[in-house]
């Protein structure tokens, strides 16, 4: 039974005029763009980290990991204060680094933050080898559920050096292009985008640059259409993705939830439901399913404004009209 898209879109507030939707029910994934070309990506932002951890769980079974490997080994800097670190403990937020790096001046990331929510500048935009000399002093704390953007720049590098490819391209070759993402990508310069690319918004309209980079890519960086989405939510309920481990819960997070590889699980009105959203300085997004009803809701919106609620609204609608 295909789900109303048009109805789950009017439960978004009147801000969310350029809107990525897909539904998947009874075994049906379907998509629809509101305001847009069917063609037009947009920033996913930290749904980033739930591919990442699809990623990172594939490489575990493909035995080119194990969750004891550390940032250090893998990414050739012992003398680094992250080094220790383990690939799990950052994949469930529970490394103790920060959520930014904080080093580097005016380069550090919560100046660029700043710039961002003032003149709405794309606060990335650092290669690899950038971030990892930012990022090599940058004070841990103790191993407890710590939210951490850096944690994932750091993670998606790791599995990258490990597996000799570029972020980008293993996310392509490992994650994208065998659940049938074949219009997402991850562009590390603002040329890279396509002529389809959406330009996001503040709530307020602010115009922002796209967050683009090298380094934020595992984190924030990847970009999908709404036919991308919907082949998410395929993968992820008939389990066909690679590296489906990751939505497992294996630690606690924050309140009442619990992590995976990135992926939070929780109870929302006696159903459990796994989920991740995002935030970029012109996108929000979410992405739940509720395993057991074998429903899901991905929307992206090219508004900074954000969508939990209505997520949270569109899968109770699914459930009840499956």
């Amino acid at each position: 039974m295909n789900a109303d898209l048009a109805a789950l879109h009017g439960l978004l507030s009147a801000r969310h005029d350029r809107v990525l939707i897909a539904a998947s029910s009874g075994g049906e994934a379907t998509w629809r763009a509101f305001g847009v070309p069917d063609g037009a990506d947009a920033e996913v932002g930290s749904v980033s980290k739930g591919l990442t951890g699809l990623l990172y769980r594939d490489a575990v079974d493909r035995g080119e990991v194990s969750p004891t490997s550390t940032l250090g080994e893998l990414l050739g800097r012992p003398e680094a204060t992250y080094a220790p670190l383990t690939l799990e403990a950052v994949a469930s937020h529970r490394s103790g680094l920060p959520r930014l790096q904080s080093n580097g001046g005016s380069r550090s990331q919560w100046t660029r933050t700043w710039r961002m929510w003032r003149r709405g500048e794309n606060p990335y935009g650092d290669t690899v080898e950038e971030l990892l000399d930012l990022a090599a002093d940058v004070p841990v704390g103790r191993p407890r559920f710590a939210y951490s953007n850096l944690g994932f720049e750091l993670l998606g590098a790791a599995l990258a050096r490990r597996a000799g490819r570029p972020y980008a391209a293993l996310l392509r070759e490992r994650v994208l292009e065998p659940i049938g993402m074949t219009g997402a990508a991850v562009p590390a310069r603002a040329t890279d985008l396509g002529a389809h690319a959406l330009l996001g918004r503040s709530r307020s309209g602010r115009p922002h640059e796209p967050w683009v980079g090298e380094a934020i890519g595992p984190a924030g960086g990847v970009r999908c259409t709404a036919a991308d989405l919907a082949a998410l939510l395929d993968g992820l309920l008939d389990g066909t993705a690679p590296g489906l481990s990751a939505l497992d819960p294996v630690a606690d997070a924050q309140g009442a939830s619990r992590i995976g590889a990135a992926w939070i699980t929780m109870d929302f009105h006696g159903r459990v439901v796994t989920w991740h959203n995002g935030m970029t300085g012109g996108f929000a997004s979410f992405v739940g399913v509720d395993r057991e009803a074998g429903v899901g809701v991905a929307i992206v919106s090219a508004t900074a404004q954000r969508l939990d609620s209505a997520g949270i609204k569109a899968l109770a609608s699914l459930r009840s009209g499956s």
